[in-house]
């Protein structure tokens, strides 16, 4: 029954939740280049989570040890190669959290050591997005920068709000479909100013190095010209997709114009000062869990034996199948 549940999932939610990893259940793993990814307890379920290995199989938390930038003259102790030109090195390290068509919220457990990625619950139950005409679910590859963190106690200057407490949002919009845990490597196009409950939440905009149609996109007229009617797809699909849940339209800083390339990556630049300074613990952090493995000067730094313990510790409780029914009912209008 549960299994059938899970399928009944979102509208079509079988890929959704095969795309969270290779199999269903704790310890399956899927490789990537320099990272690893391995699962947690069940997909589509409460206790469920992604954790993240480097090379060497080591856990690391990707919101802190991942680089931001391709380009780091290191990569988990593997040199990187010398970038060929100006346009290479301004790429940038994306963490799939949700897959493109899929309805499922994932996100990284900013507040959960070693920081893997689960599904958001809310009011205890997992959280969908609606379909909002004529979409289906997320209409990009969404995720977020590692080593980035929009500080809830900084004012935007170009906003006025305050951050949203955060890693930086990334919508890809390549032509691939994405998994969940994937890293990859991606080139900024631009940003949108999305003003979510009077807090900055900043959407880049942005598209896979390695897709087919990378290298006609330079900056955000190019999404204009390549990619007709999907800025404006964006904008309308951010501002509508709470309302369902009985909230009013999203606002957005700008008119909803979406900034370019040039301003995309100081708002990125000064997302990572914002980050460095919570990992050294020059600011307040609240909740957030800063643990970490490879940031050598990082009062949060812990060794691998002790990360390998955190992730240990983490108990998988058992799915409460009544529950999960009342769930999918409730999601399917029932």
């Amino acid at each position: 029954m549960s299994a059938l549940l899970r399928l009944l999932r979102t509208g079509a939610p079988a890929a959704a939740c095969l795309r969270l990893g290779t199999s269903a259940g704790t310890g399956s793993r899927r490789a990537m280049a320099l990272y690893h990814t391995e699962e947690r307890g069940q997909p589509c379920s409460q206790n469920y989570r992604l954790f993240f290995k480097n090379v060497t199989g080591h856990y690391i938390s990707p919101f802190h040890d991942i680089p931001l930038k391709v380009n780091s003259k290191e990569e988990n102790g593997i040199p990187m190669k010398k970038a060929r030109n100006d346009e290479y090195e301004n790429l940038f390290n994306m963490i799939v959290e949700i897959p493109r068509w899929t309805n499922a919220k994932m996100e990284i457990a900013t507040k959960e050591p070693m920081n893997p990625i689960k599904q958001y619950v809310k009011d205890g139950k997992l959280r969908y997005v609606a379909n909002i005409f004529p979409y289906k679910g997320y209409i990009w590859n969404y995720g977020t920068l590692p080593q980035t963190w929009e500080d809830p106690h900084e004012k935007d200057k170009s906003t006025n709000c305050f951050g949203d407490n955060d890693p930086i949002d990334v919508c890809e919009i390549g032509s691939k479909i994405l998994s969940c845990g994937e890293v990859i490597h991606v080139k900024i196009l631009g940003i949108l100013a999305l003003i979510d409950e009077g807090e900055t939440d900043w959407k880049l905009i942005a598209i896979n190095v390695n897709d087919p149609e990378a290298s006609k996109f330079h900056d955000i007229d190019d999404v204009k010209k390549f990619k007709p009617g999907y800025l404006e797809a964006t904008l309308n699909w951010f501002r509508l997709y709470k309302v369902p849940d009985g909230k009013p339209e999203n606002q957005f800083a700008f008119n909803g114009e979406f900034k370019n390339k040039a301003f995309a990556l100081e708002v990125i630049k000064s997302t990572h000062q914002c980050w460095k300074a919570l990992l050294m613990k020059k600011c307040n952090g609240g909740a957030i869990n800063c643990t970490n493995v490879q940031i050598s000067d990082s009062p949060f730094r812990c060794t691998q034996e002790e990360a390998r313990s955190l992730v240990e510790s983490v108990s998988s409780s058992p799915n409460k199948e009544s529950n999960e029914e009342e769930q999918v009912w409730h999601f399917l209008g029932k």
